[in-house]
């Protein structure tokens, strides 16, 4: 997961999707090579050099200023979240390159997980990895207690069986681009992550659909919205979704997926708290 090859790619992409008349480039008389912008309409919009872009598309541009980096985003029509992938890959962090360590999850945040009896709830870190849950969390989308540590991974469950995953969620296409659009923020973050590059590549290799939302590059990061989750206990189960980085360690992300008090949604998830703590 190459730092140069994440920043040529996402560029790449985001040229592809601009439509060059809208973008009020002057007409070009030559046969498009490419879908969208060129280079050189990027860095006329832009107000830089055709030399200076490539070298930035490239990842050869160094100490690029924010002036520069704003005038791309516009150029490109990059939104908040684009914007910040770009600079994070513009500007890495420096630093001495470690292993990373496990993450750990601490014993508050474990808690609190316990105390959201009402609500599924987990802990989810770097590459989409599981790292903790509640009662209502494990049994949500599958036995997260029954799967090997390494299979706890909403991106394998998601994708690893592509009709597992599906039938999680009432509107998976959508679904399956968020998850992917987070992967790349985490490639941002974490640009050269063997294991990360890893989950790809094994990705990319089970799941056509994983491979050509990779390569069209979403980006954006958690937040909240509604999701219709399917259960085969319950049917469909219409919930909110909220995901909140913790503030100790952005790098873990507490998922809540919650119903109103005395709704259907709610007794469905009642449904399932009983259903698992009763003896089987």
């Amino acid at each position: 997961m190459d730092r140069r090859t994440e920043l040529a790619e996402f560029l790449r992409s985001r040229r592809a999707r601009i439509d060059p008349e809208a973008a009020g480039v002057p007409p070009y008389h030559g046969r498009r090579r490419v879908q969208g912008l060129r280079r050189e309409e990027v860095a006329q919009l832009a107000g830089v050099s055709v030399d200076y872009y490539v070298r930035l598309e490239q990842g050869r541009a160094a100490n690029v200023s924010a002036a520069v980096l704003d005038a791309v985003a516009r150029a490109l029509h990059l939104d908040a979240d684009e914007r910040a992938h770009l600079r994070r890959l513009t500007h890495p962090v420096r630093g001495v390159r470690r292993p990373a360590s496990p993450q750990r999850v601490r014993p508050q945040v474990r808690h609190l997980l316990a105390a959201m009896s009402d609500a599924a709830a987990y802990v989810v870190g770097r590459r989409t990895d599981v790292l903790a849950w509640n009662r209502l969390g494990g049994v949500l989308f599958t036995d997260l207690d029954a799967l090997p540590v390494q299979q706890r991974n909403f991106a394998r469950l998601m994708f690893g069986d592509e009709a597992a995953g599906a039938a999680m969620f009432a509107d998976w296409p959508a679904k399956a681009r968020d998850l992917v659009a987070f992967l790349h923020v985490d490639a941002g973050r974490h640009p050269d992550d063997p294991a990360l590059a890893e989950l790809v590549g094994e990705l990319s290799v089970h799941s056509a659909r994983f491979r050509r939302l990779w390569a069209d590059h979403p980006v954006h990061d958690k937040g909240h919205t509604t999701a219709v989750v399917r259960h085969p206990l319950t049917g469909p189960i219409e919930l909110a979704y909220e995901a909140l980085r913790l503030p100790d360690d952005p790098d873990q992300i507490l998922v809540t997926y919650s119903a109103a008090p005395d709704s259907e949604a709610a007794t469905a998830l009642r449904l399932l708290a009983s259903w698992h703590a009763a003896p089987r």
